[in-house]
């Protein structure tokens, strides 16, 4: 209610009728007619109580009302019955006349019943002395502005729930430095962090510590702020401690004026597709891979077992034992790493790798490692010292591939360094990971080959230093091995002999993967004929192989065996040896440089003495179409690389029985 001296009556009927308009002065008709055709704004004028004593144009289209029908009618019929149900007419005019001016916005009501959103202005009109001769009102009806506004925000509520809803995303917003403010459900998923985990924390959690100490991510903040978006992608960590390769989009977010107001930022987890994208891009690297597979893998074994038979031939020690022993030696040092690389680049090529995961001590891993390391270190007298924390470091993974790892780097930390020099292993944990560091004092890397050198088939033969032979992928199988434990792997060095720093991260745990268990991979062999004879005489055999060992092995077994053997080492060596000499049988090597076997059966069978000679082909390659290949071509046999002793005696026992026909 209105105190009696504040000469405001309540709303409804006035207390008292209507004061009549004083005669109009020259001013207030000149305002009158300022004020009259304005048609954007209701502009009227009210009496000390409320009641409405000018009309202009603008107030008779906004609320439907001629200047003859309004005029002295109070204008609390312009509000909702709820509106004057509490009184809130008056409160407009009691806070106009308590404080010189009323801003307001509501609905309010036209002539013809229907509603429109209000911006109110009502401002108080004194006398000289000071007393109150009745109120100015402004209206202006901003019902499409207010439709905008309410669709911008269901809008935005929509966009907030369908950004909520994404679950492939990582979708959040960060203030101006950096600090998390929203967060999607994909965030959650995809990191591991929940909404009140996370919001309030600085986005560089999500960086490893090599890339915060570098203030990477503050550089990204820079960089999107001054050209408005960046994308790019990298390593980055979850809650548990594991990498993942992520495809990173921030974008700045500006106010109506310009002002940076923070960050979006997308996302996406990569690192699958990381993984094909690299596979594709080595695709033909992969076909020359796997053509080498076989053949590589079955080659060294050829002359290791064709030794191994001999020796079973020898009764007591004899130069020729000896030879073979050497041969052994030579051939299974290369063997040993060659199969295992080999198989298991096949396999996580294949996608068949198979990690058998369990709690563990890494520290016993490491001892473990360094144990298998030890006869390479040793043979070269280096020192290889070891700092680890006394407390067990437990984690996740597969034991024997990570003690595979860590002797594979010790294994090229020994073999580009020097004799006598230390190996460092440091292992100490790390923000939600334990960290591996293999150190050594050797040749070093070249700058720009830190990420190169983990390639498939990848060598640096370019920094001087002892070079050992090698196909170059023992680094890409440590880091697909700790990739798919969910770690990283990198390499750093200062450079030439200022040695080389190896440094890997594992999450602490993780959950175990259970991929599909994958068939062995088989070749398939030609049919071989029924077994031979027994009692095969003396026959004429020519062996034809580059590879020395392999060709001087197998002449050496068949020569203890009774035949009569010429070896050559090439095609061109071959039609040498042929002259004067008709062999009953030539096995000859497929993949020989410059004229293969192919061609060196073409050249041979053209040779009128060598018409009734039986040709086998011996080869690394044991596929069905490698052994169609052959047949076309024109062998009778196909050898698949190591051969058993007893297909040799077959082949010469075939060969023994053409000749008898």
């Amino acid at each position: 209610m209105t105190t009696p001296d504040s000469g405001i009556a309540p709303h409804g009927s006035p207390a008292q009728p209507p004061e009549k308009p004083p005669t109009k002065g020259h001013s207030e008709r000149r305002f009158e007619a300022l004020v009259q055709p304005i048609e954007d704004y209701a502009i009227f004028l009210l009496d000390t109580h409320g009641h409405i004593v000018s009309w202009n144009r603008g107030a008779a289209r906004i609320k439907g009302y001629e200047a003859h029908e309004i005029i002295g009618q109070h204008f609390s019929r312009f509000y909702t019955e709820e509106a004057k149900a509490r009184r809130w007419p008056d409160h407009e005019l009691e806070q106009a006349a308590l404080h010189g001016r009323f801003n307001d916005e509501g609905w309010r009501v036209r002539k013809d019943g229907t509603m429109f959103w209000a911006n109110v202005v009502i401002t108080a009109l004194r006398e000289r002395d000071g007393s109150l001769s009745g109120f100015a009102k402004i209206t202006r009806d901003l019902t499409a502005e207010r439709r905008q506004v309410e669709a911008l925000r269901l809008s935005e509520e929509r966009f907030r729930l369908l950004v909520e809803s994404v679950t492939d995303y990582a979708i959040f917003m960060l203030d101006p430095q950096g600090y998390v403010v929203s967060w999607n459900t994909g965030a959650t998923n995809l990191k591991g962090y929940r909404p009140a985990e996370i919001v309030g924390q600085h986005f560089s959690v999500f960086y490893p510590p090599e890339d915060v100490s570098a203030g990477l991510p503050e550089c990204e903040l820079r960089r999107a702020a001054d050209e408005g978006r960046m994308a790019t992608e990298g390593w980055r960590v979850r809650k548990d401690g594991s990498m993942f390769w992520a495809n990173v989009t921030l974008t700045a977010v500006h106010d109506g004026h310009g002002r940076l107001t923070g960050f979006a930022k997308v996302t996406r987890d990569m690192t699958e597709s990381r993984r094909t994208d690299e596979l594709e891009h080595s695709s033909e690297q992969m076909k020359q891979f796997l053509a080498m597979l076989a053949h590589e893998l079955r080659n060294p074994l050829a002359p290791v077992r064709n030794a191994v038979a001999t020796m079973r031939l020898m009764d007591a020690p004899s130069p020729e034992i000896e030879r073979a022993r050497e041969m052994i030696d030579r051939q299974i040092v290369h063997l040993t790493r060659l199969v295992d690389d080999l198989l298991d680049v096949g396999r996580i090529t294949s996608g068949k790798i198979e990690l058998r995961e369990a709690p563990l001590d890494l520290c016993e891993v490491v001892t473990h490692a360094i144990d298998a390391a030890q006869p390479f270190t040793s043979a070269r007298s280096q020192h290889v010292e070891v700092r680890m924390p006394a407390a067990p470091l437990t984690m996740t993974g597969d034991h024997t591939r990570l003690v595979q790892v860590l002797q594979n780097l010790l294994h090229n930390a020994s073999k580009f360094s020097p004799d006598g020099s230390r190996i460092v292993v440091d292992v100490r944990p790390a923000a939600r990971a334990v960290q591996i560091q293999v150190s050594d004092e050797g040749r070093g890397l070249r700058p720009g080959t830190f990420e190169s050198i983990f390639g498939l088939f990848s060598q640096d033969r370019s920094m001087p230093g002892p070079v050992e032979n090698g196909l170059g992928i023992g680094l890409m199988l440590c880091r697909s091995l700790i990739e798919l434990h969910g770690g990283t792997i990198s390499a750093t060095s200062e450079g030439h002999a200022k040695g080389s720093t190896f440094t890997i991260r594992l999450p602490f745990a993780r959950e175990a993967t259970h991929p599909a268990h994958a068939a062995p991979l088989t070749a398939n062999a030609a049919e071989l004929a029924a077994l031979a004879e027994a009692g095969v005489p003396p026959m004429r055999v020519l062996v034809v192989d580059d590879n020395r060992d392999s060709a001087d092995s197998l002449a050496m077994l068949l020569e203890l065996k009774g035949h009569d053997v010429r070896v050559a080492y090439s095609a061109a060596h071959a039609r040498e040896e042929v002259d004067g000499f008709t062999p009953n049988v030539a096995f000859i090597d497929i993949a020989m440089p410059e004229i293969d076997g192919y061609a060196a059966l073409r050249e041979l069978r053209a040779l009128p003495p060598l018409a009734h000679t039986m040709f086998a082909a011996m080869t690394g390659f044991g596929q069905a179409a490698d052994v169609e290949l052959t047949r076309e071509a024109g062998f009778e046999m196909h050898l698949v690389k190591p051969v058993d002793a007893a297909l040799f005696d077959e082949a010469i026992a075939l060969a023994a029985a053409r000749r008898k026909r």
